[in-house]
This record gives C-alpha cells, sequence and structure tokens, in this order.
C-alpha cells in the first residue's frame, strides 16, 4: 500500500506541475499504471513478447523484451518496480524477434533465454550467468524458421526443460527440441519422431496438462484454421485429437492461453483472435472460451460466457485483478481495419465461467496502444500481482495491481 501511495502522490505532482490530463486517469481501482515514472520511455518500440523474470537472482522480477527491428533489451528492477535499462546484453544486432521464455535449460541455477525470431529467422538462445549478464550460445540451436509461437516444458519427464517452436511462412512445419540429458543445455530435434506432420501456419502454441495425467499437452493456435489439441503420450510424443476441439467459427488466432475459467478444477482454453493482421476484415475476432469437458474433449461455449467485440488482439493474459479468487481475463485490443490504438481491455470473471467487459473500472484510460505482449508478476514486492504490457510501436507499459 504504501508504493501506491507514493506512486499516486508522484502522479499528482506532475499533473500539478505539467496540468496533464494523463496523470488524473491514471488510476483506476485495480491497477495504477505508472508507465511515465517506473520504466524506460520509447514510444516507438516493437516490444512484441514480454516476460518477467529474476535474472540477477536479487529477489526481484525484471524484465526481458523481444523486439522486433531492434536489439532484445533487458530491463533491471530495483526491487521497487522501478526499472531502469541494460544496456549490451543480447546481441548488438536488429532482428525479428516475435517470442522469449526463462528457463534453466542446462541445469547449472541460472536462469537461461531463448528469443525467436519471424522474417529474418535468427533465433538467440542465452545461457545466464547469474548476474543479470548472458552468453550467447545460439550456434547450438538446431534450424531456422520463421518463427511466431514459442513455449517450454519438460514434455518427457526427465527433469529437463525442452521447446517447442511454432513455425510460419513457406515451410511451416512446426518444431519439437528435446533437451539432451546427455548433455543439458543442447537439444536433439525430435520435430520428425514427436510432432504430426502438418504445415499450418502457427501464431501461438502452448504447454498445459489437459488432461491431469501428469503430462504436458499442446494447443496449437493458427492465423489459418484448424487449431489444434495434441496430446502427450507420457514420453514426448505428441497425438492430435482431431475431435476434441470442435470451434463454431474459423479463427485467425494469435494468443492461446489456459486456465480454469469455470472454477471445476480443469483447464479451459481460450483463443485471442484477429479480424486480419491490419488488413481488411477477414474473421470474426472475438475471443473463443472452450470448456474442459474432462475427455479429452472440449465445447466451443463461447456464446453463452463471452461478450461480443469488434476489435482484435494480439496477446491475452489470466489475471485475478479483483482478487475474488477467480480469474479474470485481459485482453490487448487493436482497431482492425485500420491498425488503430486502442485501451486494454478487462472482462470479469462471476465465478462461473461467464465474463464481461469491465474495463472502465479495471484499467486506466491511459493504458492503449498497439497493444502485444502481456506478462504478469509482482514486480513491487506487495504481494498484488502487476502486469507489463508490450507494444507494436507503442510505449511498454507497466500496470500495478491494487487491493
Amino acid at each position: 500500500m504504501k508504493n501506491h501511495i507514493q506512486q499516486s502522490l508522484i502522479y499528482s505532482s506532475i499533473c500539478l506541475l505539467f496540468g496533464t490530463t494523463e496523470c488524473s486517469v491514471a488510476q483506476q481501482k485495480y491497477f495504477n499504471d505508472v508507465t511515465l515514472t517506473n520504466i524506460p520511455q520509447d514510444a516507438k518500440a516493437h516490444a512484441l513478447d514480454v516476460i518477467l523474470i529474476d535474472v540477477d537472482a536479487d529477489g526481484d522480477l525484471d524484465l526481458v523484451l523481444a523486439l522486433e527491428s531492434e536489439p532484445n533489451r533487458l530491463y533491471l528492477n530495483d526491487g521497487k518496480g522501478n526499472f531502469s535499462w541494460k544496456k549490451g546484453v543480447f546481441a548488438e544486432k536488429p532482428h525479428d524477434t516475435e517470442h522469449v521464455r526463462a528457463a534453466d535449460f542446462n541445469k547449472d541455477g541460472f536462469i537461461d533465454l531463448i528469443f525467436v525470431a519471424e522474417d529474418d529467422q535468427n533465433h538467440e538462445y542465452y545461457l545466464g550467468k547469474g548476474d543479470g549478464t548472458f552468453i550467447d550460445v545460439s550456434d547450438r540451436l538446431l534450424g531456422k524458421s520463421e518463427a511466431n509461437g514459442l513455449d517450454i516444458a519438460d514434455v518427457n519427464g526427465d527433469g529437463l526443460m525442452d521447446i517447442v517452436i511454432g513455425n510460419s511462412g513457406k515451410s511451416p512445419q512446426n518444431f519439437l527440441w528435446i533437451n539432451d540429458a546427455k548433455r543439458p543445455g543442447y537439444f536433439l530435434d525430435h520435430t520428425s519422431i514427436s510432432l504430426p506432420q502438418v504445415e499450418d501456419q502457427t501464431q501461438s502454441v502452448k504447454f498445459a496438462d489437459l488432461d491431469a495425467d501428469g503430462y504436458m499437452d499442446m494447443i496449437i493456435g493458427n492465423e489459418t484454421p484448424p487449431n489444434r489439441l495434441l496430446f502427450n503420450d507420457g514420453k514426448g510424443n505428441f497425438i492430435e485429437h482431431t475431435a476434441g476441439l470442435p470451434l463454431m467459427v474459423p479463427l485467425h488466432t494469435r494468443e492461446v492461453i489456459v486456465f480454469d475459467a469455470n472454477g471445476d478444477g480443469k483447464p479451459d482454453i481460450l483463443f485471442a483472435n484477429l479480424t486480419s493482421n491490419g488488413g481488411a476484415k477477414d474473421k470474426d475476432p472475438r475471443a473463443r472460451l472452450l470448456i474442459n469437458q474432462g475427455d479429452r474433449h472440449f465445447v466451443d461455449e463461447t456464446d453463452s460466457r463471452m461478450p461480443e467485440q469488434t476489435f482484435s488482439t494480439y496477446a491475452a493474459t489470466a489475471i485475478d485483478f479483483d482478487h475474488d479468487g477467480h480469474l479474470d481475463i485481459i485482453l490487448s485490443a487493436i482497431k482492425i481495419p485500420p491498425f488503430e490504438e486502442m485501451q486494454v481491455q478487462a472482462l470479469r470473471n462471476d465465478g462461473k465461467g461467464h465474463f464481461s467487459f469491465v474495463t472502465d473500472k479495471t484499467i486506466p484510460e491511459i493504458t492503449r496502444g498497439r497493444s502485444w505482449g502481456i506478462a504478469v508478476g509482482d514486480v513491487n514486492a506487495d504481494g498484488i500481482a502487476d502486469m507489463v504490457i508490450g507494444g507494436w510501436g507503442s510505449q511498454v507499459r507497466l500496470l500495478l495491481g491494487q487491493k
């Protein structure tokens, strides 16, 4: 609470000094937008993905940004939710980076990073030294691709983190790279062994144990239908279950999130979608919610559980922003056409998996942009979840959660 009071005083002082209207609406019931004071300013950055992870072992969450057309970035946290840019950490070359994930791949106790890129196909891999610095070992990666999706998990139960890469373009077979038990931190290509051989145009891929058997399954979100549901046989081999993922409409999916929407203890699936990637209207962009029936089968219950929407969504996350014990939804929002910035959107869960827009009560009006990539974590150590929101040609925004 002390941090929130301090932020309020800072914003009030700025408003009095400059007479801006931004500051007077920087706070809402559940979030305080502290972008102006707590994070480096760069209104033209293309931060397509952001993650919160402690890279320097000081006990707070730092921020890693995957950037399009610029070198990737590290913003260090001072422990109170104030971030500063530590330059020169990653390769000083611009790439078309789309996603980033973090794990201890080589089992040395330090956080490592993998980035994947689309147009220039330049994926990057860094081993952490535990002090906020990294060793570039990108030459260990097993292939190039036009990558748009990325996730990590231990898929074969050996205690090592493995990698799935969702691909698009002319050769869009997705990749599965298994961490080498004989040489942790190196990988073996299991794509042809363990994945369906299909050429999707994948934009998002997510690991989750969907059937409570203890093994990580896979959901694939594609820009060209269909989306796919793959179950793990326990050894890291994935078999498609085509009957388990019925969708009522064709989708251009950009983000898959998995969470228990209706409180029954089973993970459900939300697909966040576009009407098009910045062009003319093509598909229905409404976020679609599929409820887990407990038998490797999901039912599309969007019409009864989700409000209609006309904006497009490149990123989504689940967070209990009203602290009632039920996960709510945050959606990035862009008006397409014409690819126009909008306010980030909030949907409240009634506790039974029915959602309604509560943006005006939840998200500060200044929290807007061509928003991409959302990360959730407690950045100021007050016990309340906060959010970092990336953007395409937009300022990365920091929202502190409030009771």
